[in-house]
């Protein structure tokens, strides 16, 4: 333990420094001798340090594998028999984060030891940089649901209190210097970021980086510092970031960049790759070999998907706007980007819209076929990245890009800027799960996931490959476990060749008759075929599109479907929801929505409220015929269940009519 000691007075003096360590239950503990005297002159501060051991220490682990205990210290200045100051509690937790490169030079991270797999994505500060701490705990929180670990901030290291919340919610922090600005004015920065270094701004890096370190050091949740993201700093650079964090006692990895274009010889090979995409690829992109596929550790890549959902979309654009989207799809749009970038257009999504799906026939037709194209590229990049976690070349990690958005925007986010979850947040729930069966599109095999500590014991696996009439073209069900913190591939599925159009495949993972992951995918015989060899920065074109527009003829299924609250506490409210397939075919993407209006629930419109931030067990899902599925979904107890305000579930689905549904209040195990 370090702290300064300061003088401002205009005679030297002497004082005594107590300091006391405390517990997570905030119970003082015995930790030996923490005192010291000091002699000050005036006007001048020196530092003061202690060592000391505490007995049988609790460890902080991230969420997915463990507790985070929290312990304190706090010190106490005395002049005489008087107290002069003394500090708040500070916070620490006991952990050790190390990381090695393998030989393929990517960069693994440990955690207490263990081999850490990063799956995370890049968040961002609001656009005006306002703190809102209810808003950060809601994101933080759906990263946890999500089954996200890390959390990458790029630049704007934000509020204190964010280090707070991930240390409280077990979220691994990455913090670094930000890309594309002055940060990174090398001479040897061939894009032309940011302008050139002088003397003066290396003055202003160092206090940069001892500020951050000093700020960040004492937090369990940091798991490393990116001194660049694209490019690397000059050695001067370096020397001054390095002699700054080792002046912090930093004990977590420094990290040359985030790219693989250089590196410092002081630092070495930061081991995490750069290389796209940022725009749309198909989901058999991330099980190739190539580029941003899943191996090695991927510092920011992803579909470049996060369309909002209608309520969302008409919050910030007019009736117009909204039209262009599908009457206009290679439009320049003002919430994408500027008229100078990439990523001006939705035109690569688009064209990948249109021809696997159809064209739309309205704004609600194209917003759904939107969530079932954002699902299916999250769950994919995710869950390629977690299958391969410990292949030959393995997938160290993953951050997404990106995870929020600093204004409403029309692409890159796993949840909206109104914290509604889409089509991206739930492929990334399912991709991500810590106990997972996954489908491999280009080896069309199955594999088996485990990103637990624990053994998955003696677990079944059911697979079903399923005609969209409702006829069934395969079934397998084999018997397996898999030990912690691992992967496997497990079998081949059977008689994909077979699938005339589109097929649907379902995966169940099953422990003991406990549903551990149910995964269903659309399937043609062919995949989408993808052009490597014409790749940019951002993305690889596709010479054909996998052809699903039989979805989209589809019979209507017949589904019902009832709903009723099980818990109701003061600031959160848990409701079940079972749906019933009544048909003899499929019913394909159901998605969920809950809302609250103070009006009638089936006139719907007037006094209607977008409920947010909220937390589904699943969403978006599909449904075997005959099937009886139960959802679960909490949400903020404010207007809700017991006030005037009626709490009602919009459900749709790809051949699901628009139907509505009340949220009933179950007393004595009977319906109100």
């Amino acid at each position: 333990m370090k702290a300064d000691v300061s003088n401002w007075a205009n005679e030297g003096t002497s004082a005594h420094v107590h300091c006391k360590v405390f517990d997570p239950q905030d119970k003082e503990l015995t930790v030996g001798s923490l005192n010291t005297s000091v002699t000050l002159a005036a006007k001048s501060a020196q530092q003061i340090s202690f060592k000391f051991k505490v007995a049988n220490p609790l460890t902080w682990w991230p969420a997915q594998w463990g507790q985070q205990p929290l312990y304190k210290i706090s010190c106490y200045l005395s002049i005489g028999s008087q107290l002069s100051d003394s500090t708040p509690k500070v916070r620490f937790g006991i952990r050790t984060i190390t990381s090695t490169l393998n030989k393929y030079n990517d960069t693994t991270f440990f955690v207490n030891g263990k081999p850490f797999q990063v799956i995370g994505a890049g968040y961002t500060s609001d656009i005006f940089l306002r703190f809102d701490e209810r808003k950060l705990r809601a994101q933080f929180q759906y990263v946890l649901d999500m089954g996200l670990n890390t959390v990458r901030l790029e630049g704007k290291q934000e509020h204190p209190r964010l280090y707070e919340l991930a240390d409280e919610m077990g979220i691994m922090i990455m913090a670094g210097w930000e890309c594309c600005d002055k940060w990174e004015g090398w001479s040897y920065n061939d894009e032309g970021s940011g302008e050139k270094w002088e003397d003066a701004d290396y003055a202003i890096a160092n206090n940069s980086m001892r500020h951050e370190a000093e700020l960040m050091q004492h937090h369990p949740s940091l798991l490393a510092f990116l001194v660049g993201s694209d490019f690397w700093p000059d050695d001067r650079a370096v020397r001054i970031y390095v002699d700054a964090l080792r002046a912090f006692d930093w004990d977590v990895p420094v990290i040359a960049s985030a790219s693989q274009r250089g590196y410092p010889s002081i630092l070495g090979n930061g081991g995490m790759k750069m290389d796209g995409p940022y725009d749309w690829v198909p989901p058999n992109y991330w099980y190739t070999d190539q580029l941003g596929a899943a191996f090695g550790f991927g510092s920011e890549l992803g579909a470049g998907v996060g369309t909002p959902e209608l309520n969302s979309l008409t919050r910030f654009l007019d009736p117009y706007d909204c039209a262009d989207l599908w009457k206009n799809p290679n439009k320049g749009l003002y919430h994408m980007s500027t008229n100078v970038s990439s990523f001006y257009t939705r035109e690569i999504y688009n064209d990948a819209l249109w021809a696997r799906y159809g064209a739309p026939t309205s704004l609600e037709n194209y917003l759904l076929k939107a969530q079932l194209m954002d699902y299916e590229a999250t769950r994919a990049e995710f869950e390629a990245y977690a299958a391969k976690w410990t292949a030959e070349q393995p997938a160290t990690g993953l951050i997404y890009w990106m995870l929020n958005n600093a204004w409403p925007s029309l692409h890159w986010n796993l949840f909206d800027y109104y914290l509604h979850p889409g089509g991206s947040y739930f492929g990334t729930k399912v991709g991500s799960r810590q106990q997972h069966i996954a489908y491999d599109y280009l080896a069309r095999s199955v594999y088996l996931i485990n990103r637990s500590l624990s053994s998955l014991g003696p677990c079944t696996v059911d697979v079903e490959l399923l005609d969209l009439n409702g006829t069934t073209i395969s079934n397998t069900t084999t018997t397996t476990q898999l030990s912690p913190n691992n992967s496997t591939q497990l079998f081949e599925v059977e008689n994909i060749d077979k699938i005339r159009d589109v097929a649907l495949l379902k995966l169940v993972l099953k422990r003991e008759e406990k549903v551990l992951s149910r995964n269903i995918y659309h399937l043609t015989p062919e995949p989408d075929t993808l052009d490597f060899d014409n790749s940019t920065w951002y993305h690889t074109p596709v010479t054909r599109y996998a052809d699903f527009r039989a979805l989209g003829k589809l019979p209507q299924a017949d589904l019902s479907a009832k709903a009723f609250v099980t818990k109701v506490n003061p600031n959160e409210i848990s409701a079940r929801i079972t749906l019933q397939n009544r048909a003899n075919i499929p019913a394909v993407f159901v998605r969920l929505n809950l809302v609250q209006t103070k009006h009638d629930p089936y006139s719907y419109q007037e006094g209607l409220i977008e409920v947010t931030p909220v937390k589904w067990s699943d969403n978006y899902v599909t449904l075997w015929p005959e099937e009886v599925l139960e959802l679960e979904v909490d949400f903020p107890s404010s207007n809700g269940i017991g006030s005037d305000w009626a709490t009602i579930v919009e459900i749709e689905g790809l051949n699901v009519g628009k139907q509505k549904i009340g949220v009933s209040i179950r007393a004595g195990g009977k319906e109100e």
